[in-house]
């Protein structure tokens, strides 16, 4: 009874927290000074039609870095805790059958899923989206492929190529802002192109492109390790 009670109590202490909370908001009616900058100077600056995604890679690309940093350690962690020994696991393990609709189904979506991630990045300066949801986007379609078949294997040698190179090619075309243009991802390297265009906001879509398929990769290697982990004994 005194244990209901508490609970009762905690949850009404934060009830009336968050209906203060609510009764005490006002939204901002004007733009902080950062705002307001990177709403009259971004789409001329970076060149982006897409400019709220595009401020991520340029104006805040330490931020990026370090999310995509995170995201990195969180893989590997992950990848270190799982890590099981090949005299763990079970050779030829029962597996649950799937159905032939889900497998026939992954065949014809797969592919499909792939290249709606690919646009998802390449297009993140022009449309929603950019690297981190293109990624994601590529990793559903590798859950659906271990979905569909329980014994497919991904290949950690590919996976960790791809992190690797996509995460040097990032800090390299960083490095690349502060020689040739105005600082660390100043997407200025190459000429900011016509406005609204696939080909324009400078090395923006490169960003892009290389961020989507390391998060792709890093997710990938989590599902691909947690799957690989169901082969451990009991």
């Amino acid at each position: 009874m005194i244990k209901k009670l508490i609970i009762i109590g905690i949850m009404a202490g934060v009830v009336l927290i968050f209906f203060d909370l609510f009764n005490a908001f006002t939204g901002n009616e004007v733009l902080s000074k950062t705002a307001d900058y990177y709403a009259r100077n971004g789409a001329k600056e970076v060149g982006a039609s897409n400019l709220v995604t595009s401020i991520v890679v340029t104006y805040r690309g330490f931020d990026t870095l370090g999310e995509v940093t995170i995201l990195f350690l969180t893989a590997a962690i992950i990848s270190f805790v799982l890590k099981i020994r090949e005299e763990d696991i079970i050779p030829n393990r029962q597996v649950r059958i799937t159905s032939e609709i889900l497998d026939s189904a992954a065949q014809v979506i797969v592919p499909v899923i792939f290249m709606v991630g690919i646009y998802i990045f390449v297009n993140g300066h022009l449309t929603p989206g950019g690297g981190f949801p293109g990624g994601a986007v590529i990793a559903s379609g590798v859950l659906l492929m271990i979905m569909a078949n329980p014994k497919f294997g991904i290949s950690h040698t590919v996976i960790s190529w791809v992190e690797s190179i996509s995460g040097v090619a990032f800090v390299i075309l960083g490095v690349l802002g502060i020689l040739f243009a105005g600082g660390f991802l100043d997407n200025r390297v190459l000429g900011l192109g016509d406005f609204g265009k696939l080909f324009s906001a400078g090395i923006i879509p490169i960003i892009y492109s290389f961020i989507g398929l390391k998060v792709g990769a890093e997710l990938s290697n989590i599902l691909g390790t947690i799957s690989h982990a169901q082969n451990e004994k009991n």
